[in-house]
């Protein structure tokens, strides 16, 4: 599978693009690094420790958006992501040298390969972007996978919406318009993509690879994040690990096809709804989404892949 990642890492983007980066079937062609947890200059050089950890500094890192369309400064989470994006861990700017590709060069990778997908881990706006400016590039692409909704659960950033579709609600709808086959991957399963402290310590021990000394350090972050978030929550949810996850194992994932639009304005802002009223598939809609997966699989899965060697 030929995979290219917009993210924003973020420690639960850091484990997904560990996991895309160890999974053999999976092959990364690129990393759009953009606003979202961290600006788009500290997500870019996060990107870069990652791939020197995999020594696949090979793999483009391309330039994103640093603000929503509406042009509002983005807000950052430094409590549940720390200062520098992927917990305790520290990259210093400057640390690798690497070059910051033009986005443009994105319709080049979708040009040369056949049945690109795209997973978007973070903020919809430089996705949409690239619709805007090559939509006969992008309708080339044969998946968009979003993390980003919330269905039937409470939002994380107001009540009723998600981070990432609150951040630019316009930019999404775009992509839900514009997608020839859109999955989103919402809150309501992502919140039970838990990984725990135990987890990490047995990755750790078992781990065959130079990601093994930062898997402690960030999901123990993230836990004592979540900790204060959702008291009595064992662990945290690894949002964008289950979407790379549900890229890799759509059989694993149980999804239902509705049309999906996200409110643009007001104080549900952000919140993403579809027509529950009949529990049907839509059979017309190219929108579908996550109900459900299979956990135990994505535990085993995820440990065997994050424990390979290099």
């Amino acid at each position: 599978m030929k995979l290219l990642i917009f993210c924003d890492p973020g420690i639960d983007d850091a484990l997904a693009l560990i996991y895309a980066l160890l999974h053999p079937e999976i092959e990364v062609l690129g990393l759009v690094c953009s606003y979202g947890n961290v600006d788009k200059i500290t997500a870019a050089n996060n990107a870069a420790h990652i791939l020197q950890l995999a020594g696949r500094m090979d793999i483009p890192i391309f330039n994103g958006a640093e603000m929503p369309v509406s042009g509002e400064l983005a807000n950052y989470y430094p409590e549940i992501h720390g200062e520098d994006g992927i917990g305790p861990i520290k990259v210093k700017k400057g640390t690798y040298q690497f070059r910051i590709h033009n986005l443009g060069e994105v319709f080049d990778i979708i040009n040369r390969n056949k049945d690109v997908v795209i997973a978007d881990l973070g903020r919809s706006t430089t996705l949409a972007a690239c619709f805007l400016l090559n939509r006969e590039v992008m309708g080339k692409v044969k998946e968009l996978h979003l993390m980003g909704g919330a269905f039937m659960v409470p939002g994380n950033v107001t009540p009723v919406a998600e981070a990432n579709f609150f951040g630019d609600p316009t930019s999404t709808n775009l992509l839900l318009s514009h997608g020839k086959k859109v999955f989103l991957t919402p809150l309501n399963v992502t919140q039970k993509a838990i990984i725990t402290n135990e987890y990490g310590e047995a990755l750790e021990y078992y781990s065959k690879n130079r990601f093994k000394d930062i898997y402690i350090p960030i999901i123990k972050f993230y836990a004592k994040a979540y900790s204060k978030l959702v008291p009595g929550m064992d662990g945290a949810p690894f949002h964008d690990l289950l979407t790379i996850y549900s890229v890799a194992h759509p059989q694993r994932m149980q999804y239902l096809a509705k049309k999906v639009h996200v409110v643009v304005e007001g104080k549900t802002r952000g919140k993403s709804f579809a027509d529950f009223r009949h529990m049907d598939s839509d059979d017309e809609s190219k929108h579908h989404i996550a109900l459900g997966f299979d956990y135990e699989h994505f535990l085993q899965e995820i440990f065997q892949n994050l424990t390979r060697p290099i």
